[in-house]
């Protein structure tokens, strides 16, 4: 096995990979943009004429609302959250801050946390300068 070949090899491929990746972005934010302008002309008609939504034979176009919620100061919302109890905990998401937890596992290696853990070994190839 010539490892030079295989990384060549592996290069050319994440470079042509790039390129239509590049290509598909470009032309997907065309199409976008497009579907964009329609949305907002069946928007517009929308809310003209009162309708929540417009049956055709083609399709059904609807309004839909979308609401997020987020905490513009984070230790205000986790006061708010001790203070409700329990219930608290239904309000966030359940899951580890990878990088942070990695971090505080280096920082304290005599503790073991209930969790569990998956490393997988990849390889990185880096193009030469």
């Amino acid at each position: 096995m010539e490892t030079e070949k295989l990384i060549k090899a592996y290069l050319k491929l994440r470079d042509a990979r790039s390129e239509l990746k590049r290509e598909y972005d470009e032309k997907d934010s065309e199409l976008l943009e497009k579907q964009d302008r329609i949305e907002a002309v069946l928007l517009e008609h929308a809310k003209a004429n009162n309708i929540e939504s417009m049956k055709t034979r083609a399709g059904t176009a609807y309004l839909r609302t979308k609401t997020r919620y987020w905490a513009p100061d984070w230790e205000s919302f986790t006061k708010f959250l001790s203070e409700i109890g329990q219930d608290g905990y239904s309000l966030v998401e359940q899951r580890i801050q990878q990088s942070n937890f990695k971090q505080f596992l280096e920082e304290h290696p005599d503790v073991i946390p209930p969790v569990n853990s998956d490393s997988k070994i990849s390889v990185v190839v880096r193009r030469s300068s």
